[in-house]
């Protein structure tokens, strides 16, 4: 057992969804918790964890998918963390890394791995075809672009956000997008 701290990190793909039933039940130490999409590392919450740990610790993760949705992505953090003296341990796959493992973890984190992405994949094909269909029957239209606010909306914008309403929510209310409510934030 690791001498070190259980450090969890959580991810959904998108705002909306409920990271909750991540690591339910799990004593952790500390955690991190990303809303973002995995197809790359580049996400807030995974590069404070990853700077966070250190030897002895253990890195929690409800299963593979959840780091990295791209095999090469999976076993460059993996051997990362390992190399620094920090263990890996994933929930649904029941596997744990410590840097000295077996030729044979070594291809279950490989094989799993590819599935996942593999898995990914045919998800995306999936939706481009149901996509695709559904433009042909007329039934699916691309949302386009956000609309733009007017002097007095943009205004309201500024008071509701200086009252301290969380920015999804003032987007929500206006029509708008997240990032459009920061961009005009940023307008002098």
């Amino acid at each position: 057992m690791t001498k070190g701290m259980r450090v969890g990190y959580k991810r959904v793909s998108t705002l909306d969804q409920n990271l909750d039933r991540q690591l339910e039940n799990i004593t952790l130490d500390k955690s991190f918790e990303d809303k973002c999409s995995g197809k790359d590392l580049n996400r807030p919450q995974f590069e404070l964890m990853m700077n966070f740990v250190r030897e002895g610790d253990r890195v929690i993760i409800h299963s593979l998918d959840r780091l990295a949705r791209n095999l090469d992505h999976l076993r460059e953090v993996v051997k990362t963390l390992t190399s620094r003296g920090v263990e890996v341990e994933f929930i649904t796959e029941s596997l744990v890394f410590k840097g000295d493992d077996s030729p044979m973890s070594n291809l279950l984190l490989s094989m799993m791995g590819a599935f996942a992405e593999f898995e990914h994949s045919l998800i995306r094909e999936r939706q481009r075809e149901g996509i695709a269909i559904a433009r042909a029957k007329g039934v699916y239209a691309r949302r386009g672009r956000d609309r733009c606010l007017k002097g007095e909306e943009i205004t309201q914008m500024k008071m509701l956000v200086a009252q301290g309403m969380p920015k999804t929510q003032v987007a929500k209310k206006l029509g708008i997008g997240r990032h459009s409510v920061y961009n005009y934030l940023k307008m002098v």
